[in-house]
């Protein structure tokens, strides 16, 4: 019973995470960072460097600026310092699991598994395809009907096309 339990506590903190404000932003983050440290020839590890140590800086960043934005009075109650900082955990994770695929494929081309360039490109169209599903699951919990949730995913993934027509074009 306790791991059903468990289990049941993952998936929730998972979907309050995962499509959230700050799961897209972590997505933007990482396929801007992709675009731009991969531009001149880097390989996929210190592409891999480059965007790690970039989302944990604005994930501490946002979680730090979140607990102390929510430590506090709140609608005449007080907030503590412990409770502000879990809610500001849970609503940041998305910042940190967004970013986990396409770090996982810069991985792939790190310990050579692909090739650098093709790892570099294929995090970033992934990063587009994370976005798409960001945009369609928030529209889907909206109980939007089917067009707009695909035009949400398409608007939603548009950031991240734009990103990639950006380095195509610098590059």
């Amino acid at each position: 019973m306790p791991e059903e339990s468990q289990e049941s506590t993952a998936a929730r903190l998972l979907r309050a995470s995962f499509a959230t404000e700050e799961a897209v932003y972590g997505v933007i983050l990482v396929a801007g960072m992709t675009a731009v440290s991969g531009v001149h020839g880097a390989t996929s590890l210190q592409v891999f460097a480059t965007v790690l140590v970039t989302v944990l800086v604005f994930w501490l960043a946002h979680l730090y600026a979140g607990t102390v934005a929510g430590h506090g009075l709140e609608q005449g109650r007080v907030v503590g310092l412990r409770t502000s900082f879990r809610r500001a955990l849970k609503r940041s994770l998305g910042l940190l699991l967004s970013s986990l695929i396409p770090l996982a494929i810069l991985l792939f081309g790190a310990t050579r598994l692909i090739e650098d360039r093709t790892a570099i490109w294929l995090a970033l169209w992934m990063c587009v395809l994370v976005l798409a599903v960001l945009g369609y699951i928030a529209f889907h919990r909206r109980r939007a009907p089917w067009p707009i949730r695909i035009l949400g995913s398409l608007t939603t993934a548009a950031f991240g096309i734009v990103i990639i027509l950006a380095k195509a074009w610098i590059h």
